[in-house]
């Protein structure tokens, strides 16, 4: 077994300990069962996950488990399930017709990649749920009594919501990529975390572990001499970050917006506490997700007032919903889509629950009467000019001033000239531009070259929607993970974005580098990263410019 461990670093920070592993452990016993049975214990699954999703407080992690507890619960899955079962036998073995069941769903995702790689894991998750139900094999949650590495071959939402964080020294997992969950969550805590680590698994329980989740290496045989420099330049590198406060300025007094990204008040709080100067990104998933029905007007208005009430003062940038392909809803949803990604989802709900964003839009504009923010409403997933109009008017005939677009597809970025002349500002969604730019799975890590955007096509369709912003005066900002890598985002600023929206745990490491270089050399690096041929060499031209 190798000594080291290479994979991508997803969240700064050196730490050692001893490492816990989560192993999926499976059984091929029978499961006699009736259909009743079958569905009680369908019930129970979507009970568990409900509770996950209440209880666990990252936004990410909730959003997710709120998703899988909807799709436990959808119609089409319990429809399909019984279309498989028999009424009136007991069956001996019930793993065949669920496999079948479950597996008209899976075999469409697992095609289409992307998103559905993700919904293919939740699948598959409810699935080995359902069946440890039945059997009577469901392993407690891992208990973590003392600091520990989690070794993992990938960690679920729900897997996460079942972890004793306090004790979590880092992450390491054998599969996915940089904008994968394990990585959003682990940013999110603000602990150490390595993806698309290979081999990571051989190690045994116990052994101890040096984790650098900045350059994505992790060592069973380590020298104290080295772990000691690398927790020094970690600690100096967090001095700095602490030592910058106030308004994000570069080194030449170049303002620079900072924003955190949010979904519930909780967050909104978490944003204001870091000094950013508002919210870059409140998604208003979470309600929907949560919910058996479409949340009322009245329902919508109350969650939104707890989100703007702590931004008093401050900005705040409102995604109209974003349900669809791997946020589906099963109120609003059609049951089967051939794919979901490029199909109804955002903004092109209109086309099929149009009254759903009307009200939505209504209920925005109503919670954000008598409180002082600086609301902008933007719509996800918008392609066309015409689309950007057709948003436009409607949120501005409810009085909502600023109105903006996500930028998340080639279509719109490279249109940027015409979509942005309809509204006041667009912002880029990488994670998604990312993947569409590169038809790459993002959770294969196989592909983790493709599913950067360090990728100088990515880099280059931004460069693009940024010109065309420009000529437009027009704003432009990120609200993707890549904003949260301080290397990436003064290259992002060099590109000619005016805003970054990240997850407040990362504000204060970018607001600190951002603080050692100019706006020309933002400009340089992102000009030579943009010439580069690959991700790795993109990355590595713009380093070697921006740490002169």
């Amino acid at each position: 077994m190798s000594n080291k461990f290479t994979g991508i670093g997803v969240s700064p920070g050196v730490v050692v300990g001893p490492v816990r592993r989560i192993v999926q452990v499976t059984s091929n016993e029978p499961i006699p069962a009736t259909p009743r049975e079958v569905f009680d214990a369908l019930e129970k699954v979507t009970a568990d996950l409900e509770n996950a999703a209440h209880h666990i407080e990252l936004d990410i992690a909730k959003e997710v488990l709120g998703a899988q507890a909807m799709m436990a619960s959808d119609p089409a899955l319990i429809e399909a399930i019984g279309a498989r079962l028999s009424q009136d036998i007991k069956y001996s073995d019930v793993r065949s017709e669920l496999a079948d069941s479950f597996g008209g769903f899976k075999a469409a995702l697992t095609a289409l990649g992307g998103y559905f790689a993700e919904r293919t894991a939740d699948l598959d998750e409810i699935m080995n749920r359902l069946l440890a139900k039945l059997s009577g094999t469901e392993q407690a949650a891992l208990v973590l009594t003392a600091p520990s590495i989690i070794v993992a071959e990938d960690l679920t939402p729900s897997d996460t919501a079942q972890l004793n964080l306090q004790f979590a020294l880092a992450l390491v997992v054998a599969k996915g990529g940089p904008t994968s969950h394990t990585a959003i969550v682990a940013r999110g805590l603000g602990i150490p975390a390595i993806v698309g680590c290979a081999g990571v698994m051989e190690i045994s329980e116990g052994t101890q572990l040096l984790v650098d989740g900045r350059d994505g290496t992790a060592y069973t045989d380590y020298s104290e001499v080295d772990f000691e420099s690398r927790k020094q330049r970690e600690a100096a590198l967090r001095a700095r970050a602490a030592a910058v406060v106030g308004p994000g300025r570069l080194k030449d007094g170049t303002h620079v917006t900072l924003l955190a990204n949010a979904g519930d008040a909780a967050g909104a709080i978490a944003a204001a506490s870091v000094g950013t100067e508002g919210i870059g990104l409140f998604r208003t998933e979470l309600l929907f997700l949560e919910s058996k029905t479409e949340p009322t007007v009245a329902e919508q208005v109350a969650m939104y007032r707890s989100v703007f009430e702590p931004m008093k003062g401050l900005r705040v940038v409102v995604r109209t919903l974003d349900a669809g392909s791997d946020k589906p809803v099963p109120y609003i949803h059609a049951p089967h889509e051939e794919n979901p990604a490029l199909g109804v989802r955002g903004w092109r709900l209109t086309r099929t629950n149009n009254d759903v964003i009307n009200r939505q839009l209504q209920a925005i504009a109503e919670a954000a009467q008598g409180i002082d923010i600086d609301l902008w409403v933007m719509a996800p997933m918008i392609n066309t000019p015409a689309e950007a109009q057709d948003f436009a008017t409607r949120a501005r005939a409810l009085g909502i001033k600023k109105v903006g677009v996500m930028i998340e597809t080639p279509a719109a970025a490279l249109h940027a000239d015409k979509v942005l002349a309809e509204v006041n500002f667009g912002s880029f969604g990488t994670n998604d531009l990312t993947q569409y730019v590169m038809a790459s799975d993002r959770l294969d890590s196989r592909l983790s070259d493709m599913t950067t955007t360090w990728h100088p096509a990515v880099l280059r369709t931004i460069q693009i929607a940024c010109n065309s912003a420009k000529s437009l005066n027009k704003s432009t900002g990120v609200c993707g993970e890549s904003a949260a890598n301080p290397y990436l985002a003064a290259v992002l600023l060099g590109l000619g974005v005016n805003s970054l929206s990240m997850a407040p745990s990362a504000v204060s490491e970018v607001r600190g580098f951002l603080s050692t270089v100019d706006l020309a050399t933002c400009v340089e690096a992102a000009l030579k990263a943009v010439s580069a041929s690959s991700a790795e060499e993109a990355e590595s031209w713009a380093k070697g410019i921006l740490e002169k």
